[in-house]
């Protein structure tokens, strides 16, 4: 079987959701499938690469007009979320550990995590709306409320951001595949002529 493409994504970023809603149709279009990634690009995270965003880009004026547009362009639902630059560690602890139990109902929560954000204004900084969203998907809401905040799953998103960082990602969305790394939404194209007819 061909190998997967690994997509990283932040659940704050408005176009790692757009990403989020295109990745599947592409890879399953070239009889590939998509490892996620949830990271969490903060201060804390120190890329490989020297390439840092700054935070007040992402909040800019011009990406909050970019994302309204980009989202259109893709027929992506979306409305700006009312708060900016949500820290979604909680987020982010929660998808892998449903990830590392079955990675499919992982992603259904995740887009319905970023949906909430990017379509409903909701704050899924919050873990009452990470437990919601997981208990309308049939997860248990105790268990998973425990485990978010359980020290394991702390050190679980450590050691995927760590190896974020050692595999050279530093943004939101970032796609990798048979080693070639592809950043950003605007790539999808090159992305997805390198699944057509291999490296160029």
């Amino acid at each position: 079987m061909s190998a997967p493409v690994d997509f990283y994504f932040d659940f704050a970023s408005p176009y790692g959701y757009i990403a989020a809603e295109r990745i599947e149709a592409l890879v399953e279009q070239h009889g590939r499938t998509a490892v996620w990634h949830a990271i969490v690009v903060d201060a804390n995270f120190h890329p490989h690469d020297p390439i840092r965003i700054p935070a007040a880009v992402m909040r800019s004026d011009y990406v909050q007009r970019d994302a309204v547009r980009t989202a259109a362009f893709h027929g992506v639902p979306f409305r700006p979320p009312s708060r900016q630059g949500l820290h979604t560690e909680l987020a982010a602890r929660g998808f892998h550990w449903l990830a590392d139990r079955n990675p499919e109902l992982a992603r259904a929560w995740a887009q319905s995590v970023f949906r909430a954000y990017f379509v409903d204004d909701r704050n899924i900084a919050g873990i009452e709306v990470l437990v919601e969203l997981a208990a309308a998907l049939g997860i248990d809401a105790g268990e998973f409320q425990a485990a978010i905040h359980d020290g394991a799953s702390r050190q679980r998103l450590k050691a995927e951001i760590e190896m974020a960082e050692v595999r050279g990602v530093f943004a939101s969305p970032f796609f990798i595949v048979e080693g070639e790394r592809f950043w950003d939404i605007t790539r999808l194209p090159q992305l997805q002529r390198w699944l057509e007819s291999g490296p160029y």
